[in-house]
């Protein structure tokens, strides 16, 4: 603890730095100087102000699997650390080098939408209605700070645990912006919420965060489903406590993740990694090295299904040395029934939507 209060203060000159520059930017904006792009086709937002890891992509999912079977909804990520440029339609064929991990997990579960990446939302945009002119909402992953486009609604995500009121500008903290840029949201979701979340503990994070009045806030929680293998997924796997698991994770938190684990399995082993990090062939030998050492007649990897996207670049190794690696699927649950009003502001906003 005063270890990480030092070096917050050793760092918190760069912050203030780092501060500015964002203040000035948002000045721009909001002086009109810069200016957004609105577009005539309803777009939201899913973002947050912190560095990774508050659960944009399960809440885009679910956006996905509300909207899907009404409308023709895309999907528009920038597809961080890919290696490739500009923009690309996502096909399941793909590879997450190709189009990033994110945008190809969205291809592969829902495989009837449009999944798009591109480093400029701006020219996305236009790009997605010229060649699919049948689009009729658009999903912008990650795009709170990227103020080059006006969404029409802007719904900002912050951990329970780890919520942007407590936390500070980058580098001392793990802000992107200062705290009062939460008053651009019109949706606010509390995600990874406990799912025993009492009214006390929703009430006293909702007067940490003190919503706007033209602000609504929800408490969301992750209900995790069947683990399975992530080369063929009619194989499913069944948590009970006599198992022991090691967990290969590349994300930017595993606790809420580990903590499920932990309740449901006899021991739980992590290998971690930075967040979006590409598993190398000796990462992968480390994870063969490391599962053969467990000492138990009931053991199996387990990884997040964003991580199955890059370990499957892999995908011969694994299968040739018989590693059996299974993905746990998450989906977002609201707390206390709070789902359908929720469900129904989202649909308010594509019914009021005006070009």
């Amino acid at each position: 603890m005063i270890q990480r209060i030092l070096v917050q203060i050793l760092l918190a000159p760069f912050s203030l730095l780092y501060g500015i520059g964002i203040s000035l930017r948002n000045t721009f904006y909001s002086k009109g100087l810069l200016k957004g792009v609105e577009f005539n086709v309803p777009v939201i937002s899913v973002g947050n102000l912190s560095v990774g890891g508050a659960g944009k992509t399960p809440h885009i999912e679910y956006l996905i699997r509300l909207l899907k079977d009404y409308i023709e909804v895309a999907t528009l990520s920038r597809g961080y650390r890919r290696k490739s440029k500009g923009f690309l339609e996502v096909h399941s064929r793909m590879n997450a080098e190709q189009v990033g991990d994110e945008p190809l997990q969205f291809k592969r579960k829902f495989p009837d939408i449009l999944v798009t990446v591109s480093e400029s939302r701006t020219f996305a945009i236009p790009k997605i209605m010229g060649d699919h002119p049948g689009t009729q909402a658009i999903l912008l992953d990650d795009a709170f700070q990227h103020r080059s486009v006006r969404p029409g609604l802007n719904i900002l995500l912050t951990e329970y645990s780890r919520p942007f009121t407590r936390d500070y500008l980058l580098p001392a903290g793990r802000l992107r912006e200062w705290r009062s840029a939460y008053e651009r949201a019109d949706i606010i979701i509390v995600s990874k919420c406990p799912a025993d979340l009492s009214r006390e503990q929703q009430d006293a994070m909702a007067q940490e965060i003190r919503p706007l009045p033209h602000q609504k806030i929800y408490f969301s929680y992750y209900e995790y489903g069947k683990p399975y293998y992530i080369f063929d997924p009619r194989y499913t796997l069944d948590l009970h406590p006599e198992m022991d698991l090691l967990l290969i994770s590349a994300i930017a938190n595993t606790d809420y993740l580990v903590d499920y684990l932990d309740r449901r399995a006899g021991s739980v082993r992590i290998l971690e990694y930075e967040d979006h990090h590409y598993f190398t062939k000796y990462d992968v030998g480390q994870l063969k090295a490391r599962f053969e050492q467990m000492d138990s007649g009931h053991k199996a990897i387990i990884t997040t299904e964003k991580d199955a996207m890059r370990l499957e670049l892999h995908r011969q190794f694994l299968v040739s040395d018989r590693i059996p690696v299974f993905a746990i699927p998450v989906e977002v649950r609201f707390h206390f029934g709070e789902g359908p009003q929720f469900d129904q502001d989202i649909r308010d906003f594509l019914l009021n939507f005006k070009a």
